[in-house]
């Protein structure tokens, strides 16, 4: 079982770089675009503050679960 949880960890951690690589791909197409540079700017800020306190949760679960693995 503390597999499956570790693989589900790691498949969310890659789910949310895949978000990341996204965002960074519209950022790019965006350029250029001045009345919704900032707006855009915005919402990419909170995305990313978000992505971000995920991949920080799922690193703490997978640091918990090495720690029972190592016990």
């Amino acid at each position: 079982m503390s597999a499956d949880r570790i693989a589900s960890a790691v498949t969310r951690i890659e789910a949310a770089m895949a978000r990341i690589d996204a965002a960074r791909g519209a950022l790019g197409e965006g350029e250029g675009k001045a009345a919704n540079s900032s707006a855009r700017v915005v919402e990419l800020v909170n995305v990313h503050e978000k992505l971000r306190e995920q991949v920080a949760e799922s690193l703490r679960e997978l640091d918990a679960l090495l720690a029972t693995l190592e016990e």
